[in-house]
């Protein structure tokens, strides 16, 4: 479960209100308005511990007897439907915390209205940067304004945390460059329910935002602290789909590092991301991608990014 050690011996050497929908272009807030229609599902996956799904990403609810914790909040659009579920659960009249997994709109469309209502939003420190800070987004060529000042996280971390809230233990920490440079888990250790946001994407294309500092040996490195943290018996919920089990994290794990070890030869030999493609890189893997052209692509402007800690003889 470590890449280093494979690279060692390939190559000698990681509530109550609701929020009007971010500015987007007309056909996406088009469709999540369409979307957000429908009534979210609950699924009840510990005792006081439920999962929303149907706000885009999935967002992970504690029942404390004194209020809600999340874990993230609903893409942009899908506030009223979130606070609309929340009131289905015990103590859902008020969201006292909420955890973000990290700065992405489908995790923080509802931290303006949760902030506004009283909720202590807590996330890793350059989550909060990129929150707080107008930044350009490559994919769309255009710059996106920061958030509203009540949705900035208003306790941060750098690398571990913990709480304890309705008698419940939580702990999260840092993912350094598993989907961005600010990811973190949300460990409910006494339920043993893992949430993970975007660090594992089990029925997805695992997604590795290389601008905001993502990459595929970040990815790697973080799946092998989730997979230590968890235990056979461990839920693990994903920012997308449905809760998994350990199990899913080694599956993901293994296929990235065929795919990573791969890439690094590749690299080496002075490959481009179409001639990695080219060359077989995503073949004859145990799993399938939808868009396998836009992983590489992402994965090779990561390994780039991260060059001098690939191996000796990289450059």
């Amino acid at each position: 479960m470590d890449r280093r050690t494979v690279l060692q011996g390939t190559l000698g050497g990681l509530v109550g209100a609701s929020l009007a929908p971010l500015a987007r272009a007309a056909a996406s807030a088009a469709s999540a308005t369409s979307a957000a229609s429908d009534t979210p599902g609950i699924t009840h996956v510990a005792d006081k511990i439920a999962v929303v799904s149907g706000v885009k990403d999935n967002v992970l609810v504690l029942s404390t007897g004194e209020g809600l914790l999340l874990v993230d909040s609903g893409s942009p659009g899908y506030t009223d439907a979130l606070l609309g579920a929340l009131r289905r659960l015990p103590d859902g009249a008020r969201v006292r915390t909420l955890i973000n997994t990290h700065w992405h709109p489908d995790q923080t469309g509802g931290n303006e209205a949760l902030g506004k209502a009283g909720a202590l939003i807590i996330a890793q420190h350059k989550t909060r940067d990129w929150i707080a800070t107008d930044h350009y987004n490559p994919e769309e060529d255009r710059y996106d304004k920061a958030l509203p000042k009540a949705a900035w996280p208003t306790q941060t971390f750098y690398s571990t945390g913990a709480m304890t809230a309705g008698g419940e233990h939580i702990e999260y920490g840092h993912l350094l460059a598993a989907h961005t440079e600010g990811d973190c888990y949300v460990y409910l250790r006494d339920s043993n329910v893992l949430a993970v946001g975007h660090a594992a994407s089990p029925v997805r294309d695992p997604q590795l935002d290389w601008f905001a500092g993502g990459w595929l040996g970040g990815r790697l490195d973080s799946l092998t602290l989730l997979y230590k943290l968890a235990n056979d018996q461990t839920k693990v919920v994903p920012a997308f789909g449905p809760v998994v089990s350990r199990s899913a994290l080694k599956a993901e794990h293994d296929v990235l590092q065929v795919i990573y070890t791969r890439m690094v030869n590749y690299l080496r030999e002075g490959y481009s991301a179409q001639d990695m493609l080219d060359a077989g890189v995503m073949k004859g893997l145990s799993r399938t991608w939808a868009d396998p052209k836009k992983f590489v692509y992402d994965a090779f402007k990561g390994l780039w990014g991260y060059q001098d800690t690939l191996a000796p003889n990289i450059v």
